[in-house]
């Protein structure tokens, strides 16, 4: 056994919560035998093997699982059927919920959020204000923070120190490539995209105009965050 449930509790939308006691030590992350941890549901929430974690106000509920390397802390809330495993971080106030996995040694803090049947994976961050849901997927060395959405089937992927970053399952392909971006055949600046009237718009293609619209916000904040690095 790697913790013990306590009778501390706290009730978040309804749910009680127990805080856990360590009983073993977890060097990796600085946990000491009889250290007080954050807050899980039950204790199918958080696997007595390897060195997962939850500590701080975190806490885990529903069917949620938290397990192998894994470590929740700050105020991060994991609930659902969410699962965080690998080497993974959830920490300040993210939430990761619904079917979402957050895995490999993703992180995902600040006030993000991850849900629906979102995956990410490998060394994604995810942070800021940035919510990626849907079927969307974040992996490889991608980074996706500030107020950028991710949703759909959309795929992000790359390093967010090299270029390109590029975004799949889409209507069209998108490629970030330093202070470029090219969507299906057309290849413009930032700048000049943020520019583009309607007409412009309509005038690239007949769908042009719907898929812009939709999906503009989310490829220029990940578009300007990707430049300034």
């Amino acid at each position: 056994m790697k913790y013990e449930i306590t009778e501390n509790t706290k009730t978040f939308y309804g749910k009680t919560l127990y805080q856990i006691r360590a009983l073993v030590t977890i060097a990796a992350i600085g946990v000491q035998v009889g250290d007080l941890g954050g807050y899980i549901e039950r204790e199918s929430c958080l696997s007595h093997d390897g060195n997962a974690w939850v500590s701080g106000d975190a806490w885990v509920s529903g069917d949620a699982w938290v397990y192998g390397n894994a470590w929740v802390y700050g105020n991060a809330q994991v609930s659902g059927d969410a699962r965080v495993s690998g080497d993974a971080r959830v920490s300040g106030n993210a939430q990761v919920y619904g079917n979402a996995q957050v895995y490999g040694n993703a992180q995902v803090y600040g006030n993000a959020q991850v849900s629906g049947d979102a995956r990410v994976s490998g060394n994604a961050k995810v942070s800021g204000d940035a919510w990626v849901s849907g079927n969307a997927q974040v992996s490889g060395d991608a980074r996706v923070y500030s107020n950028a959405q991710v949703y759909g089937n959309a795929q992000v992927y790359g390093n967010a120190h090299k270029t390109p970053v590029l975004i799949s399952g889409l209507r069209w392909n998108v490629t970030i490539i330093d202070t470029e971006i090219k969507i299906g055949c057309q290849f413009h600046k930032i700048e000049k995209w943020s520019e583009f009237t309607d007409d412009e718009i309509k005038a690239m293609d007949s769908d042009a105009l719907e898929f812009w619209s939709a999906n503009k916000q989310s490829i220029m904040a990940l578009a300007n965050n990707h430049k300034v690095k």
